[in-house]
């Protein structure tokens, strides 16, 4: 299966296919307050059902989530992703990084890389990323990314604020 999963490298990051060993740090993350953005924080069943659908949209849909390793020590240091499915109206771009590693430009430097990829290979006109209100650092890297609020758009929850990416001609 890791041979339908891109890696895509950055100046100082590997998006890279998940693996068992990344469950354990997800795990951690998704059972913390930081979780609380994505509907968390969940107990480990809810980790884990989270992490398996991050991996089965790869084959379901060609896309899916990829782990985040900084190059300069090959520590994994969170995830990015394109979600798809009935619990999103559209395709998302979402991401996470785990205590200690925000603040340093790795989530809008990993959102850009696979936002890019997602334009060139799946054929996209649009991504979106839907953020909770109270999210300011994610809704930061959104504005970073180039997205621009879209009132309009469809969402999951009705009090997210949605980004829209459009493919740069």
């Amino acid at each position: 299966m890791n041979m339908l999963i891109p890696t895509l490298n950055t100046q100082r990051l590997s998006l890279r296919p998940p693996v068992m060993e990344d469950f354990a740090d997800y795990a951690e993350m998704m059972g913390s307050p930081r979780s609380v953005h994505m509907g968390g924080p969940f107990d480990r069943r809810g980790a884990w059902l989270s992490f398996c659908h991050d991996v089965a949209l790869w084959p379901l849909f060609g896309h899916g989530a990829l782990m985040i390793e900084r190059l300069a020590d090959g520590r994994c240091i969170g995830q990015v992703g394109i979600n798809h499915g009935p619990l999103f109206p559209e395709k998302e771009l979402g991401w996470l990084l785990y205590e200690g590693f925000e603040g340093q430009g790795y989530a809008s430097e990993a959102a850009a890389a696979l936002r890019d990829w997602a334009f060139a290979k799946l054929s996209l006109d649009t991504l979106v990323s839907y953020c909770d209100p109270a999210n300011i650092a994610s809704q930061a890297v959104a504005k970073r990314l180039g997205g621009e609020p879209d009132p309009d758009a469809p969402r999951q929850d009705p009090e997210d604020v949605v980004f829209r990416y459009r493919t740069r001609m």
